[in-house]
């Protein structure tokens, strides 16, 4: 768009124009977004606010804090949250909820009062004729207000929503069953949920963890591999919201004795988010686990996921081979399934036909023929791998090998000239050798078709903002001595911590990994069954990197700390 073009676009002169021209200038707001946000306020009579976040164009947070630079609204800060409701005799809590306002303080001739919409004037106005005073006007996030409001009436909220006791998983009768599908889906739970997840996946959370302790709901969100505790509820809310996410992922809400696992679509944002829901019982009621798949975030290419151009260059000469097996291993959440997903985007071609059996299939890539088992119907990963070799594949991705059956067919695959890749959880490249031996996979086939195991770690990534310099200590500069590196004699750095990251120091993540290529020494010792120790000694004489080594090059380079490596990656013998 030319220099006119913008110009004609900034000359608006409301309120909502001069807050578009400065997110322009403040890079929050590009012009063509701009354009869209105008265009549909004009024909909608829709907040300015409000179609920026549904259109996910400006993130929630963002958006308020511009508010106090652009149009000079000041932002709630969290001292001025009221501990008790204030003229609540004069406005209602519904009312407040449903605009996500909250009432800060009375005095004398004025109220103020913190709002997530600014720009929307029926909230203020309503206001000022229910109290019959000035209003000042502050911005707040909605998920604090939320929070603050859930804080303030948690009492009276608490006494309107207890359907069942807290206490352990029992039968539950006919009319116990109505009740909770009736608080499931009253407005404050409802909101509650939705806030939750919003709040969420603004924050870039891979987890949301719901558990039920005898005085309080604890609420925990697992950002960049770390929880993080939020404010508690009442713990009369727990059925209710376990209730809400039960209907939400399609469970039995009458099933409060046997652990369900459920799955839901969201637009949050914006974006599409599909949601993971676990439910189990636990001592005071059921405790649930929400995994956030947001499609939008994830990386699927090997630069983005932080493998540097050396290990590309490893990974890219073992995918380009015609046959063999090549297995990714971490524990849990260590970004094994994303690194499939990079290995299969790159081998998505119009000359290869790719087949993959998944539980669940978490990312859909167009091209790729993929199967969700269903091991109640007799689907498990066995027989779709039997039926895949009749479809005349030249890639086959197993989502997991986990029990002996599976393990030998994907075995017999790649002898039969089919590039296998699937994953095995396991600490270290050379575990998951033994794991399938463990698993009775004769060695002689193990060894002739392993074409390569790369074992991988998530660990945070320093903020760009705010990571500070620190000198290199001498027991840390031993520790890089003693894996092969030579510090520079440059600072490294450590967390500091800034709004930008919320105080962490870390904002993202990157991989730490280890990739081993068995050479003839190693096939020979994986026929005489060597033991995971000697198997890892050997090929780290062959020349792999450890992981240990792997972390602490990213410290040198400024990319992590030597403490958030000292976490992940523990000091090898």
């Amino acid at each position: 768009m030319g220099k006119e073009s913008v110009a004609q676009l900034m000359a608006g002169s409301s309120r909502e124009d001069r807050f578009i021209d400065h997110l322009v200038r403040a890079g929050k707001l590009d012009i063509e977004g701009a354009t869209r946000a105008r265009r549909v306020v004009e024909h909608s009579h829709v907040s300015l606010t409000k179609v920026l976040l549904e259109l996910g164009l400006v993130p929630e947070r963002e958006l308020i804090a511009e508010f106090e630079t652009g149009l000079r609204i000041p932002l709630a800060t969290a001292e001025e949250f009221p501990l008790e409701p204030v003229l609540a005799d004069a406005v209602s809590e519904r009312f407040l909820k449903e605009h996500h306002t909250i009432i800060l303080a009375a005095e004398g001739e004025s109220v103020t009062v913190a709002t997530s919409d600014p720009l929307d004037p029926f909230t203020t106005e309503a206001i000022a004729l229910a109290t019959s005073k000035r209003v000042i006007v502050k911005a707040a996030t909605s998920s604090d207000i939320e929070q603050a409001l859930r804080r303030i009436y948690a009492s009276s909220e608490a006494q309107a929503l207890t359907p069942m006791g807290a206490g352990g998983a029992t039968e539950v009768s006919e009319a116990d069953l109505e009740r909770l599908r009736e608080s499931a889906s009253v407005a404050p739970v409802i909101r509650f949920v939705n806030t939750l997840i919003s709040r969420a996946v603004e924050a870039g959370a891979s987890d949301i963890h719901i558990e039920p302790f005898e005085r309080r709901l604890r609420i925990r969100t697992r950002i960049d591999g770390v929880l993080k505790e939020e404010e508690p509820a009442a713990i009369e809310l727990a059925p209710a919201v376990v209730s809400r996410l039960k209907i939400m992922s399609g469970l039995n809400i009458a099933e409060r004795r046997l652990p369900q696992d459920g799955a839901v679509k969201l637009a949050v944002r914006g974006k599409e988010i599909d949601l993971r829901i676990a439910t189990a019982p636990v001592a005071y009621g059921e405790c649930a686990a929400i995994r956030i798949l947001d499609k939008s975030s994830v990386p699927l290419d090997f630069t983005t996921l932080g493998f540097d151009a050396i290990a590309q260059d490893n990974l890219a000469a073992l995918l380009a081979r015609p046959n063999g097996i090549v297995l990714v291993t971490g524990p849990t959440g260590s970004g094994k399934t994303t690194t499939l997903y990079a290995a299969l985007t790159r081998l998505n071609t119009v000359e290869r036909k790719v087949l993959s059996v998944e539980d669940p299939v978490e990312y859909k890539i167009s091209g790729v023929n993929q199967v969700q088992v269903k091991p109640e119907i007799g689907l498990t990963f066995a027989n779709v791998l039997r039926s895949f070799l009749r479809h005349d594949p030249d890639v086959i991705l197993v989502g997991e090998i986990r029990d002996p059956e599976t393990a030998r067919i994907a075995v017999q695959a790649s002898l039969t000239g089919h590039l296998v890749l699937s994953t095995v959880h396991t600490n270290s490249a050379a575990a998951a050798i033994t794991r399938l031996l463990d698993m009775n996979v004769e060695d002689y086939l193990l060894s002739s078709t392993i074409a390569g195991i790369l074992s991988q770690r998530l660990v945070r990534a320093l903020c760009q903002q705010c990571k500070a310099p620190v000198e290199m200590r001498a027991e840390w500069a031993q520790e890089m001595l003693k894996v092969g590196l030579v510090p520079t004699g440059k600072p490294i750095f450590q967390a500091q911590g800034c709004p930008a990251c919320n105080g962490t120091g870390y904002r993202g993540r990157t991989v730490i990994s280890e990739l081993l290529v068995p050479d003839e020494r190693l096939r020979r010792m994986i026929v005489a069954r060597a033991g995971a120790s000697q198997l890892h000694s050997a090929a780290v004489e062959q020349g792999m990197e450890t992981l240990r080594r792997c972390g602490l090059r990213k410290v040198l380079d400024g990319t992590t700390s030597i403490e958030e490596i000292s976490r992940v990656a523990q000091e090898e013998e």
